[in-house]
């Protein structure tokens, strides 16, 4: 599982990490009953503290996408719902947009402009 993490983006670094695995299951990366890597071999690859991944695995636990059991690690539950993902990633634009002080008509109009 690839994972990059945008140290400028605003939204907390457990929310990041939320939203590049919900990503990684709903493309099919990881399919359900499929095993995550462990939390700790996570944050050593991001460079960042392991509390910060297990809160983002707690996050998607409780969203149904992953199930923890003893002794066999943390699995992958269901896909996320597309929509879902979709919302998060749109959520993710907009605030990087309102970085660069574009307004949400203005990414619209772009988006627009693209299609």
């Amino acid at each position: 599982m690839l994972i990059t993490l945008d140290l400028n983006d605003p939204r907390p670094l457990h929310d990041q990490v939320a939203e590049a695995i919900r990503r990684a299951v709903a493309e099919g990366s990881y399919a359900p009953g499929d095993r995550l890597p462990p939390a700790r071999d996570l944050a050593e690859a991001l460079g960042i503290n392991a509390n910060t991944v297990l809160r983002a695995l707690r996050d998607l636990r409780d969203e149904g996408v992953l199930e923890f059991r003893r002794g066999r690690g943390v699995s992958v539950l269901s896909r996320p719902d597309p929509r879902s993902v979709l919302e998060e990633r749109l959520r993710s634009l907009l605030a990087e947009a309102a970085q660069y002080g574009y307004r949400h008509d203005d990414v619209i109009d772009l988006i627009r402009e693209i299609s």
